[in-house]
């Protein structure tokens, strides 16, 4: 039987206990189980799924020493960081709780019959369905967060769809351990069984996302390997949606206004988000453009010199980091800072760099220096001519997040804004002013995604509360009798109606009502 075992990335020593590949038989019996589950989960009412979601944020609690104790031996982030992800996997589920109850995510549309329209009108209720069974592949830099149970996992949940979760195998041991917190705590909630399974190893993944009784999946991770399940999603005889969060280079714009009047407050900030987890968030900034003859690209090599060496997730992504960063260190015309500071030989110990250069090098190796490098490592290009910094934005590759650093009280910088503003709407997901694109919000306005390759559907967010449209499909009844349709769509349905016959709905003292038409308004 092939196991799995963490390593310390610390030290390169294996930690926990193994963890059985999971087989082809036991993978066929979590899929009928998810089978059997699917329709009593879609027709589960949203205190039961609420109910079953902060269970889940109990157990969470409860085992969160063992979580954190493990979590760091496998991943090397430290209690504090860890902390703080469980934390913010907690509110996740708490937001969810929030979302199903408020109801809008279901989108009711009634429209009563109407004999007299053109053409006449038949009665239509549409509201949104949980798709099925759904297959989630964890990511290893935020084990909590984009884990087992993370965003993914506890949307599809309150969406009412059975999930299986792809456990990462850098964490196979806190996998298992978080797997079976959860399973058992919807259980003592009262889930049906097979609402939700964990299974590892490659040869399982792989036969999850062909397997026909799977209606949906998603993946945190990169390019390479989002790809590769994109296109065996895609190939199925029967095709499903495949939500991949994939690579981000997440640039950041400093105008000249900015670099006058906040020079060491953009050092620092710049500093802190390109180091901060070792430089393994999928919304680091990898490249900053800064004007030249600032003196800000010396500033930040300084300070990034001073940062000390850290350990990256697993030997894998440690090749990877050293790969690219090697690659745009080899390019004529880009200068590399590292610190020369020892770093330990066991282990996937790394110290942070920085790359400079011109624009117009930039401009000349964007398939290198516009790709994401995964780790502690910004590409800072300095520029002279703002209009070339438009076009360069024009060309950049969609990103999840895009920064601009301006002085909103200069007008001649204001228009210069505006202009990236307009361009860069274009491809990123996400726009921030004057801040910095890691720490993201879990919040109901958030989102997280972007054109390829940030994202393989940029109209989809992994983070807040539209993270559960994912999970859902529309579907409309005509002419049903109401005894016949889903309790969303049936008397009052006061909760997630939003149009009742093209007027849309407002609430009064918990009550909805249809917004009169303009012309009765007047």
């Amino acid at each position: 039987m092939t196991t799995l075992q963490g390593v310390d990335p610390r030290t390169g020593a294996f930690v926990g206990r193994p963890v059985p590949e999971t087989t082809t038989r036991e993978l066929d019996l979590i899929l009928d189980l998810a089978v059997s589950a699917r329709r009593t989960c879609a027709a589960s009412n949203v205190e039961d799924r609420a109910a079953w979601l902060r269970a889940v944020a109990a157990s969470l609690e409860i085992g969160r020493a063992m979580l954190v104790e493990l979590a760091d031996f496998e991943t090397a982030l430290g209690e504090l960081r860890l902390n703080g992800e469980l934390n913010r996997m907690i509110a996740q589920l708490e937001l969810f709780v929030e979302v199903i109850m408020d109801g809008s995510y279901q989108q009711v549309i009634i429209d009563d019959a109407n004999t007299h329209a053109t053409p006449p009108r038949p009665g239509l209720r549409r509201s949104l369905r949980a798709i099925g069974p759904v297959g989630i592949w964890a990511a290893s830099n935020f084990p909590f967060a984009f884990g087992v149970i993370g965003g993914d996992s506890v949307s599809a949940i309150a969406a009412g769809c059975p999930v299986i979760v792809k456990a990462h195998p850098s964490q196979p041991s806190l996998s298992a351990l978080l797997g079976a917190l959860v399973a058992d705590s919807l259980s003592e909630a009262g889930a049906p069984p097979g609402v939700f399974a964990t299974i590892h190893g490659m040869p399982a993944g792989e036969a999850l996302i062909t397997d026909r009784r799977l209606k949906a999946a998603s993946f945190t991770g990169s390019v390479q390997g989002g790809r590769a399940l994109f296109d065996l999603a895609s190939r199925r005889a029967e095709p499903i949606p495949f939500f991949g969060e994939l690579g981000s280079i997440n640039p950041v714009f400093v105008t000249a206004a900015a670099a006058r009047v906040r020079t060491q407050e953009l050092v620092e900030g710049l500093v802190t988000s390109v180091s901060q987890g070792v430089g393994q968030f999928c919304t680091k900034p990898g490249l900053v453009f800064v004007p030249a003859n600032t003196g800000i690209a010396g500033l930040v090599s300084a300070a990034m010199s001073s940062q000390p060496a850290g350990a990256m997730l697993n030997c894998s992504i440690k090749s990877g980091f050293e790969s690219g960063a090697d690659a745009i260190a080899a390019l004529d015309g880009v200068r590399m800072s590292e610190s020369s500071g020892a770093v330990s030989e066991s282990g996937s110990w790394v110290m942070p760099r920085v790359a400079t250069t011109t624009l117009d090098t930039f401009m000349l190796n964007m398939d290198v220096l516009a790709e994401e490098c995964f780790g502690p490592v910004t590409v800072i290009v300095e520029y002279s001519d703002p209009a070339g910094l438009v076009d360069a934005a024009r060309a950049l590759p969609g990103s999840l997040t895009a920064t601009i650093h301006g002085e909103a009280d200069d007008s001649q910088d204001l228009i210069f804004c505006r202009a990236l503003t307009d361009v860069l709407q274009d491809s990123v997901g996400r726009m921030i002013w004057n801040g910095w694109p890691t720490g993201v919000a879990v919040a109901w306005g958030m989102q997280h995604g972007g054109p390829f390759p940030a994202s393989t559907n940029s109209a989809t967010t992994s983070v807040g509360a539209m993270a559960i449209a994912r999970w859902l499909r529309p579907i409309t009844f005509q002419s049903f009798p109401e005894t016949l349709m889903p309790p969303s769509l049936t008397g009052g349905a006061s909760r997630g109606l939003i149009r009742h016959n093209g007027a849309p709905i407002v609430m009064t003292e918990g009550h909805c009502t249809p917004t009169p038409p303009a012309e009765a308004r007047s």
